[in-house]
């Protein structure tokens, strides 16, 4: 039986992850789920699973989350600090999907107690990869992406070595708004509806604008450091080829399967192994064809955006994903028309001062506040 923990236990990745641990109950160990409140939600998970305990990042859903975990064995606890303690219960695995750079601090805690972290956060990444993967060699820690995209390229790399790469390729789908000519007139409602995928809000958004293939060009810098130069984004609408790898002989390794996030989050809690999910199999024939494009970086500049900033470094890529935060909740929230968003991050990161690159986990967090600061005083004044 091993030990596991669920950051962001209520989202999507954590609801798909707890679907895999109840199809193999026996071999699991729950050991903390938080949410950020949802405690309803989360107390009813964490009863069905045993877990050791549940924790609320808002601690105004405390009480409603002890009410509705009166009478188990359950332990309730809320507050930034008790999600970073949460994280560093002993586990042997640490599934980390919190959305956001709220996720950062907590991923950090799992990081530092040598656990194997299953990352579906990219934002922590982007703001803080270098703070990060010092701090996963310091800890002798194991990390694992989650991402369908980057766990492709895990699986592609399998038994060979960096040095041999000549290209990682990143397939993006286009999002639900790929051959929608008006932009502007974009609601909330289309933004998130995602023709493949199953995600939440924020992600769905990021994946409307291109700033999800964006913020995974970045990540993948930090997970599989081959060099800028060497990551491609390519727009494959089947979501079928999750990423590619290829070597200077000129091979390419692809990785295929189903647009089921269950496939990637099984990878990495059987590594090195394979469990059973119950996804369907591919059936090719019935797919018939495959098609690829460029990204259009003028309809779509948030992959523009990001290799700029993956380019600058230091402060840059915690600012781009600060600001695309922002401006994600304020178009969700009626405040701005889509094509907006992109607007805001370029201006945000065009006013930001960036000083010295971060060195620790309050460096990128102050990064973080200010770019956050003139974003929003940027959306006052608009």
């Amino acid at each position: 039986m091993r030990r596991i923990s669920i950051l962001g236990a209520t989202g999507s990745v954590g609801e798909q992850t707890l679907d895999l641990i109840r199809r193999n109950r026996a071999d699991w160990q729950v050991v903390a789920l938080t949410a950020n409140c949802s405690a309803e939600k989360l107390a009813a998970m964490a009863r069905e699973f045993e877990a050791e305990i549940a924790v609320v990042g808002d601690e105004g859903c405390l009480t409603q989350l002890r009410d509705g975990l009166a009478g188990s064995q359950v332990a309730a606890a809320g507050g930034g600090e008790a999600l970073c303690e949460a994280a560093a219960r002993p586990a042997d695995i640490v599934v980390a999907a919190i959305v956001g750079c709220a996720g950062l601090a907590p991923v950090m805690a799992a990081i530092e107690q040598g656990a194997t972290v299953a990352l579906a956060n990219k934002e922590a990444l982007v703001s803080a990869g270098d703070v990060m993967t010092a701090a996963v060699a310091r800890h002798q820690a194991l990390l694992l992406p989650v991402d369908s995209e980057h766990n492709a390229i895990f699986q592609c790399l399998a038994g060979n070595r960096l040095s041999q790469v000549r290209r990682i390729t990143l397939t993006a789908s286009g999002g639900p708004l790929r051959t929608v000519e008006d932009l502007s007139s974009v609601t909330p409602a289309q933004a998130v509806a995602h023709p493949n995928w199953d995600m939440g809000a924020k992600i769905s958004v990021d994946s409307a604008t291109m700033f999800n293939k964006g913020l995974e060009l970045i990540e993948a810098h930090h997970l599989f450091p081959v060099g800028l130069d060497k990551l491609d984004i390519v727009v494959h609408p089947q979501s079928v080829i999750h990423s590619m790898v290829e070597y200077r002989d000129g091979s390419t390794l692809a990785q295929l399967g189903p647009p089921d996030m269950r496939v990637p989050i099984a990878s990495c809690l059987a590594w090195p192994e394979r469990m059973d999910t119950p996804c369907k199999p591919l059936d090719l024939p019935a797919l018939g064809t495959m098609t690829f494009e460029a990204p259009d970086e003028v309809r779509f500049p948030a992959t523009r955006l990001a290799r700029d900033a993956a380019e600058q470094g230091g402060a840059a890529p915690a600012v781009l994903n600060a600001a695309n935060e922002v401006a994600v909740a304020a178009f969700l929230a009626g405040q701005i028309g889509f094509t907006r968003i992109a607007a805001l991050v370029e201006r945000t990161l065009e006013r930001s001062n960036f000083g010295a690159a971060p060195k620790t986990v309050d460096d990128v967090l102050l990064i973080d506040a200010a770019a956050r600061k003139t974003a929003r005083e940027m959306l006052e004044h608009a």
